[in-house]
């Protein structure tokens, strides 16, 4: 069975991955595009190959698609989500999943009594580095893990920068944006759950309104583990990476927070250095593999819902301690 994707938001990540992703399914198929201009939606539309394109949600989910990839802003994705599973429609959509928890509760038990699958786009636990370290982990490589280190801090380029910078409303910010991203990292490669976090953020020029543009947290974990993560959208020349060290050895996994599957990762213990190899996968490519196996009945999405819920509590949580001074536990309710 062909699976037919409408896309919500004619948005640059669909444009840049997530439209070869679906189509790189054997049983992939983009049928239609939505955005609220007409105009932008049929241009959309035109450039990318995409048959139908609609102007309200409404008509988009009432054509012959069977899944829904949401890409819109972020206080969008709250009705666009709940519609789309009342409407029957597999749901992928981008974090955050909405702009609070309560809310991402919503989606995820919306889409639970439609009977429909929920997945987060949170990509980076698709990456061949990632997974290796993962499965370094999980087969005692490093002995027992004990503390971890995230550098997530990038430079937003200018076509990005828009509402992320300028519009608290809309769910802007780097934490809202990133540190989502690192908070699903850490627990996929860890296999292991935060429990309290400490942050500071700061605006060092880029975002106005109120924003932050970067962020650094620490994070205690069930297992015992601590973490640092640094975020941002100022850094123009950063490395981004992700260490690991426990009793028995190390890694050090250098440009691998990033959405191309790029990077190496080290394993360092008493025998030297061992550079792992790992597959070059397409990160999305890995996710609409899963989602579309999961419409099968076989398995489930690569970040479920519920890992969406987990990330944006996360970031709550980052936000509240950045506003008040003190270590927030981390809570999700699921």
């Amino acid at each position: 069975m062909t699976v037919r994707w409408g896309l919500i938001g004619a948005s640059t990540i669909a444009k840049q991955y997530m439209i070869a992703a679906i189509r790189n399914q054997p049983d992939g198929e983009v049928a239609a595009v939505m955005s609220s201009s007409p105009e932008r939606a049929a241009a959309y539309a035109k450039e990318n190959g995409i048959p139908t394109a609609f102007s309200s949600l409404p008509d988009l989910l009432a054509a012959d698609i069977d899944a829904v990839y949401i890409s819109t802003t972020n206080e969008l994705h709250l009705e666009q989500a709940l519609a789309a599973a009342k409407a029957g429609k597999h749901v992928l959509c981008e974090k955050p999943l909405a702009l609070n928890t309560a809310d991402a509760r919503r989606i995820v038990a919306a889409c639970k009594q439609a009977g429909v699958v929920m997945g987060t786009n949170h990509h980076l636990r698709n990456a061949g580095a990632h997974r290796a370290m993962r499965e370094a982990i999980a087969a005692g490589r490093i002995g027992k893990p004990v503390a971890a280190r995230v550098f997530h801090s990038v430079y937003l380029p200018e076509h990005l920068q828009g509402w992320r910078i300028t519009k608290p409303q809309a769910g802007g910010g780097v934490v809202l944006d990133i540190t989502v991203h690192d908070a699903d990292t850490l627990r996929f490669v860890l296999a292991d759950d935060p429990v309290e976090i400490s942050a500071f953020t700061q605006s060092a020029g880029m975002a106005g309104a109120g924003l932050e543009d970067g962020a650094m947290c620490v994070w205690r974990f069930k297992s015992g583990v601590i973490a640092q993560s640094h975020e941002g959208f100022t850094t123009k020349y950063a490395h981004t990476g992700f260490e690991v060290h426990g009793t028995e050895g190390s890694l050090f996994a250098k440009d691998v927070m990033t959405q191309k599957p790029v990077g190496s990762v080290t394993l360092r213990t008493a025998k030297g250095e061992e550079e792992l190899t790992f597959d070059r996968e397409d990160l999305y490519t890995r996710s609409l593999k899963a989602f579309h196996a999961a419409i099968r009945g076989e398995g489930r999405p690569s970040a479920t819902g519920e890992d969406g819920v987990w990330s944006l509590c996360c970031a709550e949580a980052a936000l509240e301690s950045a506003r008040t001074g003190r270590a927030v536990k981390i809570e999700p309710g699921i």
